[in-house]
């Protein structure tokens, strides 16, 4: 499987928010629609890495409920490039062994995309190796509001009583049900924010910010990052023994 960082304590689960695509490209007299699309192969070449260095599930913030916000034609067109690059992720998942889900708001997204997610998925459930997660259309809160509504409803159908509902339980209606929460966390571009990202799931996760563009975010990036997390001694609200 490739070199690891170290057997002693790799993150189980790597959380990443990709940022900087626009300001690379700007630094390069490009529009920023080529940093986005530079981005999009930084990802591919990052779950490789990652799963070569013993990581086992990789979740990565790829457009928030939010990015509506931006201007049309940047919207248009991450729209299309998210499609271009959902019907290559089909032969990558299935060449690499690669376990994809998309979390978010899927419904809000256009018809033929919710198709190429659901085939996406489903091509890629019997996977054994990296579990890749892809935001989509996601928010946080947007996501616990709506787990909210999924054990409201569940309560007053009778599926539920009150003396049953507890932490556990209420992950289970979230858009990661299933998966452990991240570890490590890593934000590029220096920006020093979560912008809505898995806020429940973020509860005890270590962080960690770069100044790297995303574009420019690589192998040796990674590597320092998860040098950093195995730094970090997690007591998860206890103390120092």
């Amino acid at each position: 499987m490739g070199e690891k960082v170290s057997d002693r304590n790799v993150p189980r689960h790597v959380a990443i928010i990709l940022d900087g695509n626009g300001r690379w490209a700007k630094k390069r007299m490009m529009p920023r629609n080529y940093g986005h699309v530079q981005g999009s192969k930084t990802v591919e070449n990052i779950c490789e890495e990652a799963y070569n260095m013993g990581v086992e599930y990789l979740t990565v913030y790829a457009f928030s409920t939010e990015n509506w916000k931006r201007p049309q034609d940047e919207v248009d067109a991450l729209m299309k490039l998210l499609r271009s690059y959902l019907k290559n992720c089909q032969k990558t998942s299935s060449k690499n062994n690669m376990k994809v889900r998309v979390l978010g708001e899927i419904d809000g997204l256009s018809e033929d995309i919710q198709r190429s997610i659901n085939e996406l998925e489903e091509i890629s459930a019997s996977n054994t190796g990296l579990h890749f997660q892809v935001a989509l259309n996601y928010g946080g809160r947007d996501e616990i509001l709506r787990a909210a509504k999924k054990l409201a409803e569940d309560y007053k159908d009778g599926k539920v009583n009150l003396t049953e509902i507890s932490m556990d339980s209420f992950s289970g209606y979230l858009d990661t049900e299933g998966i452990p929460d991240p570890d490590l966390m890593i934000r590029t571009s220096g920006e020093k924010r979560i912008s809505n990202f898995l806020l429940w799931q973020l509860a005890y996760t270590e962080f960690y910010f770069t100044d790297t563009l995303w574009p420019d975010f690589n192998k040796e990036e990674l590597r320092k990052a998860i040098e950093y997390y195995a730094s970090r001694k997690r007591k998860f609200g206890g103390i120092d023994e």
